[in-house]
């Protein structure tokens, strides 16, 4: 009986009738019964059948088919479904990435800028219907990847995100996010979200970070900011040694929390704080609960119809009932 279902269950109501139906047989049954005294029997030995016996058979073979239809009635069918979705209204995310020298900080691990990577991936992973698009930004910023729903190519930019002197130096977090603003601003997707993610204080750029906020509001792009960060002394990257490598020293860490609180208020979004790998961690992951994607499921149901062999069996039922009744068991009714 699996993925059975039935589409009138209440005809099981009707079994109980079947133990009526019973007591009723016995009874007529008893009552029916005849009773004679002789003397002696043995005028009747070696002429005793078996078929009073299995009289009863019929009784059983009529409850069988009263069974049979009283399912019948209830239209056993067996349903096929099948699920699909699509998207109703997604979403375009851009994350900017702050990828100035201090994201070498090893208060993450192994640093800010590989433990920003590593959960920026699982939540580009969890967003499949969305478009994404990456801006790299630090005195000056570009754009990395455009907005796209190719998941392989973001994920692939992500790997490549590194500091490498190909931008100026510093913090231009107005720059940064002026760059994110203009990838979406032509977006005609119904919700559209900055990540703008940073480590330190606004020291670079041309673009005041205030009026960029200011023109991701008027297009309606809400910015969640994240500062990232622990809260005290970090080892920082001061210069570097003769054979490539970087020379670490513990520094004061400093975040513009102030500004970044300005920037999520004016657009409607939310500031975080990510003093750890796991903070990160929930930080994108409540970003991901805070920015649903609608989704419409659209379910098609195939109804397999199995009522018709319990009407045959039922009625073959009956047949054979009438047919032993009228032939074999003729001379004991």
């Amino acid at each position: 009986m699996k993925n059975i279902s039935f589409l009138h269950p209440e005809f099981f109501w009707l079994f109980l009738v079947l133990p009526v139906v019973i007591a009723w047989y016995f009874w007529k049954r008893n009552k029916q019964s005849a009773t004679l005294k002789i003397s002696s029997v043995k005028g009747f030995k070696g002429t005793t059948s078996i078929l009073p016996k299995l009289k009863p058979l019929l009784f059983v073979l009529r409850l069988l088919a009263l069974s049979a239809m009283i399912v019948a009635l209830a239209r056993p069918q067996s349903t096929d479904v099948t699920n699909k979705t699509r998207t109703t209204s997604g979403i375009d995310i851009v994350m900017a990435i702050d990828v100035s020298g201090s994201m070498l900080a090893k208060d993450l691990k192994p640093n800010r800028m590989e433990a920003l990577k590593r959960v920026a991936s699982e939540f580009v992973k969890e967003r499949p219907n969305d478009r994404i698009g990456l801006v790299v930004y630090a005195a000056e910023s570009y754009t990395k990847t455009p907005v796209t729903s190719d998941k392989a190519v973001v994920l692939e930019a992500l790997k490549g995100v590194k500091y490498d002197n190909v931008l100026q130096d510093g913090t231009g977090i107005g720059v940064g996010l002026a760059t994110a603003v203009n990838r979406l601003k032509d977006s005609k997707a119904k919700s559209k979200v900055v990540i703008l993610l940073t480590d330190g204080v606004n020291n670079a750029g041309f673009i005041d970070p205030r009026m960029a906020s200011e023109i991701a509001k008027e297009y309606g792009i809400k910015v969640y900011t994240i500062g990232i960060g622990t809260n005290g002394m970090a080892e920082f990257p001061y210069a570097i040694a003769p054979n490539g490598q970087f020379l670490f020293r513990m520094m004061q860490v400093e975040i513009d929390e102030k500004l970044m609180k300005e920037i999520a208020a004016t657009t409607d979004g939310k500031y975080f704080r990510a003093t750890s790998n796991k903070s990160l961690e929930n930080i994108y992951n409540e970003i991901n609960k805070l920015e649903k994607t609608e989704i419409e499921e659209m379910r098609y149901f195939n109804y397999d119809e199995k009522y018709r062999p319990l009407v045959f069996l039922a009625l073959g039922l009956l047949v054979l009932e009438i047919l032993l009744r009228k032939t074999i068991f003729r001379s004991f009714i």
